[in-house]
């Protein structure tokens, strides 16, 4: 079980993905080829495949393989940068901690300054002294509430941003596997079937969770839009992977290791999960009748990229269709609806840096623009779109 399969898959990769863009090749000219006949009323409009296959863009692949590079670099390079401010660990993170907190008060009190502007109009009015002292009062008011929302604005997103790093690294630190581990509740399950079949349903579970969260609340959507990002659909999309986990605060699969499975063995779940995942990332492969019961499939997870409402945020199991079908979460492709891919905003780049941080720059300017700390926490824990009453 040493062996990682997600490596030793890399010429499959490689493979599937040259003759799945063979196949998009001669399916697209056909989708052309019966549109035009349908146009000049050679072929009933009826008669023509209602899935439309989206196929490659060669700007989108190269810019997915690029984002799937990188999500194997930062593995082995953030949690070095991070280690000396983690909690627990790193020298600094009690400076961390600090000005995470003197960030915070700054805020508070900024916000409260700058809400004084606007109860204190009745108040200059019934004070006493010339009109001139009056306005000269009014202005001097206003420039302080004008300075305070400015530093409001910089303390907030500066408190979000430490805040931010002391939460995820200390919440990744305390419930790694490997110390879980250490504090287990049931005995060792070795790395026998019966071990590696609870890492599979177990992480599956967790993963659903892990996965519904991240379109249900921004902080964590900011990091997997990245998957969401492209307007194609193929085996190329599968290797579009987050870069930035490290910045989440999720539900822990060393949770799995209180109960007797071995962080080895929870490694490798995590790789059958993950390659798993990659062939139902397709538009070869149509419905797969009773298997749909049980399992994710091609069809099923293409309703999960669509960007069409009766779509959103559904279909969020891992291999296990289940999950969904349990918690409330499952739809299927509907043949008179075809799958529009991506977001519900297009960000229209193949940029990668741009792929990566587009939406952590979006919620950064939102809590930048925040009067208060229940907004400020509303746009990070709310759901992607949401904006506080007006």
């Amino acid at each position: 079980m040493a062996a990682d399969p997600t490596v030793w898959a890399v010429p499959v990769y490689a493979g599937t993905i040259a003759a799945e863009q063979w196949w998009a090749r001669r399916r697209v000219r056909a989708q052309r080829h019966d549109g035009a006949r349908a146009a000049t009323g050679d072929v009933n409009v009826e008669e023509t495949p209602k899935r439309r296959i989206a196929g490659f863009e060669t700007p989108d692949t190269l810019t997915s393989l690029a984002m799937g590079a990188l999500s194997l670099v930062a593995p082995l390079v953030v949690p070095k940068v991070l280690a000396p401010i983690t909690p627990g660990v790193g020298r600094h993170a009690t400076k961390l901690v600090g000005v995470a907190a003197a960030l915070a008060v700054t805020a508070t009190v900024a916000d409260r300054l700058a809400r004084d502007d606007s109860t204190s109009h009745g108040t200059v009015r019934a004070s006493g002294g010339s009109v001139g002292g009056r306005v000269r009062r009014r202005l001097t008011r206003r420039r302080v509430a004008a300075t305070a929302r400015r530093t409001a604005s910089v303390a907030g997103v500066g408190a979000v941003m430490s805040g931010g790093l002391v939460a995820a690294t200390a919440w990744s630190h305390w419930t790694s596997p490997e110390r879980l581990w250490a504090r287990r509740v049931l005995p060792d399950l070795g790395t026998g079937p019966v071990a590696f079949g609870v890492a599979m349903v177990g992480w599956d579970f967790i993963y659903y969770w892990n996965h519904r969260l991240m379109h249900e609340v921004r902080a964590l959507w900011a990091i997997h839009v990245v998957h969401h990002s492209s307007q194609r659909y193929n085996l190329s999309t599968a290797l579009r992977q987050p870069v930035a986990d490290a910045l989440g605060v999720f539900v822990p699969t060393g949770l799995l290791s209180l109960l007797g499975v071995r962080p080895s063995v929870i490694a490798q779940a995590r790789a059958w999960n993950l390659l798993y995942q990659y062939w139902i990332h397709t538009e070869a492969i149509d419905r797969l009748g009773r298997a749909e019961e049980v399992l994710n499939t091609p069809s099923l997870h293409r309703v999960h990229h669509g960007s069409n409402r009766r779509y959103l945020d559904r279909n969020h199991g891992g291999i296990l269709i289940v999950w969904d079908r349990l918690f409330g979460t499952h739809v299927v492709e509907d043949p008179d609806e075809p799958v529009v891919y991506g977001l519900t905003k297009n960000i229209d780049t193949f940029n990668p840096a741009v792929v990566a941080s587009h939406e952590h720059v979006s919620l950064l300017t939102d809590v930048a623009h925040a009067r208060n700390w229940r907004d400020r926490l509303g746009h990070l824990v709310r759901r992607p779109g949401w904006q506080p009453a007006a």
